[in-house]
């Protein structure tokens, strides 16, 4: 028998038997061992992307947003992953070079393009959204609009992402999207939380919008929006001026001092020893003051800072219109505003006017920050120079303005009391977020905010749920939001932006 053996296991066929089950079962044993570890490894979460181009009117930037894949239109949660400014003016500088406008967003797109996973490139869906700037072209030269547009499109048309147009904003919507976006990055619009008003400062206008709840449209109807988010109904009042962002405001004083054409001007906006020779043509080179040109006027004048805050909030006082109101109660200009309730969010040019004068704690007495202002204000312009030699000079010679604006604006124009602008937070990115109108409009063009809790019934998603005050497009009711492609109005009607 044991022969037998022996020469079973010498002959070659035994062998290759041996070899071949031996092999196996180290495969399965492998295989085992493999299955277990994956089983207990977690799977790479998957991503969607979402871009959003904002064509300010100073300048450009780009939005990477991203959430989880699985959860899409219901509960995933919606970050920023990325940003890039545009180099360049805004787009509406690009009126008479078209072409130079669609050019210039090439840099951010590469860097886009590096961002997302090209994997995901092709169902990335990627939107440009415009605003007060070109707003104001639209109004000065609706062809020269177009042609811009018509660059930036075939711009983002050849991007690999899914391009879904470029818009105009209505005033109104960048409002209302500003407060979608501060509300939903709090969670206060998933737990049913009091909302946080949203106060955005741009260079050609401004926006306020906040939950009233003593405002149901009776009065000016076109300043209400009614939102159904996550099982919550929203009154958002929000209203746009257009001519009141920090740059055009600035065109509207320096427009007021030189209604009789003089050669010289003394600013107290700007400090002592700033001196510069400003165009005529070029400061009326805009709606908002375009009709207030002085008749006969010398090519340029001599502009020269005086640093002098008390007098600066004085003229910067006489470019809004206390002397009117139709309403119950107004902010300025004749414009209704109910009165304010809870707390706000101010961020685009509040955060970055504020973060630079060292004043964005409102917990402050409103004292001490005018004491601040009237400190930086009276400061020599070489002084100035010295301090920040990395800071541009237009911006540096502004902040005195831009600061005594905005104390103004908020005091003067929305009625904040030294308490209620206490309830006021400076703020930039709300959980590595930036805040602003980009996420908001993003949300809904994504489907990515529910008209019901997560946990209701299953049903097809929907769009932010909105109808525009008593006389709203949905008699009946709130309305989806409707897709928002170029050139399509949108049921949530635009307000008339105020350039008076």
């Amino acid at each position: 028998m044991s022969e037998q053996r022996e020469m079973k296991e010498a002959s070659p066929g035994y062998r290759t038997v041996t070899i071949f089950v031996a092999g196996i079962a180290v495969i399965a044993l492998v295989a085992l061992v493999t299955v277990g570890v994956l089983q207990n490894k977690p799977l790479p979460q998957k991503y969607k992307y979402g871009i959003v181009m904002d064509a300010g009117s100073s300048h450009t930037a780009l939005y990477i947003y991203q959430w989880p894949a699985e959860k899409d239109n219901n509960t995933g949660r919606v970050t920023q992953t990325d940003s890039c400014r545009v180099d360049g003016p805004g787009i509406s500088s690009y009126a008479s070079n078209p072409r130079g406008a669609g050019e210039s967003l090439g840099d951010c797109m590469l860097k886009a393009r590096q961002a997302v996973p090209s994997s995901r490139h092709g169902e990335t869906p990627l939107y440009l959204g415009a605003t007060a700037g070109m707003r104001l072209l639209n109004i000065e030269n609706a062809s020269a609009s177009d042609a811009v547009f018509q660059a930036v499109e075939a711009a983002l048309h050849s991007s690999p992402f899914s391009f879904r147009g470029a818009r105009i904003l209505s005033g109104q919507e960048e409002g209302a999207f500003g407060w979608v976006t501060v509300n939903y990055l709090d969670d206060r619009l998933t737990q049913g939380q009091e909302t946080t008003g949203a106060l955005d400062l741009g260079g050609a206008s401004t926006q306020i919008s906040f939950v009233s709840a003593r405002f149901d449209g009776t009065e000016s109807p076109h300043n209400l929006m009614t939102f159904r988010l996550y099982g919550n109904d929203y009154n958002l009042y929000t209203h746009s001026y257009l001519c009141y962002g920090k740059d055009q405001a600035l065109r509207k004083m320096l427009a007021l001092q030189t209604a009789s054409g003089p050669t010289s001007l003394s600013d107290p906006c700007f400090h002592p020893g700033y001196i510069r020779t400003r165009d005529y043509s070029e400061l009326y080179a805009s709606p908002c003051v375009a009709r207030s040109k002085p008749q006969a006027s010398p090519r340029n004048f001599t502009l020269k800072g005086t640093g002098d805050f008390d007098s600066c909030r004085t003229a910067v006082k006489k470019i809004f219109d206390f002397s009117k109101c139709n309403f119950s109660r107004c902010s300025f200009n004749g414009v209704f505003q109910p009165e304010l309730q809870g707390s706000f969010g101010a961020f685009s040019a509040y955060y970055f006017v504020l973060d630079f004068l060292n004043l964005t704690d409102t917990s402050a007495p409103m004292e001490t920050i005018k004491d601040k202002l009237r400190e930086y204000c009276a400061t020599p312009w070489a002084d100035m120079q010295r301090q920040h030699p990395s800071t541009k000079v237009k911006y540096l010679a502004e902040y005195c303005f831009s600061g005594t604006y905005i104390l103004t604006l908020l005091t003067e124009g929305y009625n904040f009391t030294a308490d209620t602008f206490k309830e006021i937070t400076i703020i930039r990115k709300i959980k590595g977020s930036d805040a602003g109108w980009t996420l908001g409009y993003m949300l809904n063009l994504t489907n990515m905010i529910p008209a019901e809790a997560p946990d209701a019934p299953p049903a097809a998603p929907r769009r932010l749920r909105v109808h525009h005050g008593a006389h709203g497009p949905a008699a009946g009711g709130p309305s989806p939001l409707h897709h928002l492609h170029p050139q399509q109005d949108s049921v949530l009607q635009p307000a008339q932006d105020r350039m008076s």
